[in-house]
């Protein structure tokens, strides 16, 4: 069976997420996963990460961004389609 395409999602993440290691769990979750991108605080507070690979596994961490590390309160997750970077690894920027 072929290998499906890869899919990209960006995800924008509201609530108490800066200061509760969101961005270093992502990148494990993200490695763990075999998914490329980033993660990154903005400067509103809330976390924004590209999320890029197998769409099973780009799915799967979108779902885990919905509750984060276990210290984070996520209250909103705004995702939207993105187009594949080509990203060969995921990075806290």
């Amino acid at each position: 069976m072929k290998n499906p395409s890869p899919i990209a999602r960006n995800v924008v993440v509201t609530g108490n997420v800066q200061g509760v290691f969101f961005r270093d769990c992502t990148r494990r979750e993200a490695r763990r996963l075999g998914v490329t991108g980033w993660v990154r605080n903005r400067p509103d507070g809330r976390v924004e990460a590209h999320l890029e690979g197998p769409p099973e596994a780009v799915e799967e961490i979108v779902g885990w961004c919905r509750s984060g590390p276990r210290h984070a309160e996520v209250v909103d997750l705004h995702v939207t389609d993105a187009e594949p970077g080509g990203f060969d690894r995921f990075a806290i920027r």
